[in-house]
């Protein structure tokens, strides 16, 4: 996978059935200069997680990201980079790729929908060990040393 110009670029010879995926890791900082991370829990997988989603025809993944985040935790944010990416095999047996964006909440309030039953605000040093999937405690090892998170984290 390749990064031009901030969008992620699926190579020709990608499987034909890879699932092409967004989300974010959505942050604020609160009193103090603290940094805490939107953790989602979905009850019919029953995981803690980011908010992610599929792709549309002809979206993009930033923008892909954008609308899952808004769709599962009703906040309009704003993309302050990339991420990375995670993949792996779906569980219906296909490869996946999320490509995943570090978002800032411009506004809204989650409310409790058909895919994500709670959101949690969780202070940065204890996401990690909030997070279901190996793949999303990696991710977020590599969030972690961003120093947009870093500059007022302390």
């Amino acid at each position: 996978m390749y990064l031009v110009s901030g969008e992620l670029i699926v190579p020709q010879d990608a499987p034909h059935d890879l699932i092409r995926a967004a989300g974010g890791i959505v942050y604020r900082f609160v009193p103090g200069g603290r940094v805490e991370i939107a953790c989602i829990y979905r009850e019919s997988r029953g995981d803690w997680t980011f908010p992610k989603g599929k792709i549309e025809q002809g979206e993009t993944f930033e923008e892909g990201a954008l609308r899952e985040v808004f769709e599962e935790t009703g906040m309009v944010c704003e993309v302050v980079r990339f991420a990375g990416t995670t993949n792996y095999t779906h569980r219906k047996g296909r490869p996946k790729i999320v490509a995943y964006y570090l978002m800032s909440v411009k506004e809204g309030e989650f409310a409790p929908n058909d895919e994500v039953d709670e959101l949690v605000w969780t202070p940065l040093e204890q996401v990690r060990a909030n997070l279901t999937w190996d793949r999303d405690q990696d991710l977020f090892d590599e969030v972690t040393k961003f120093a947009e998170l870093r500059a007022q984290a302390s």
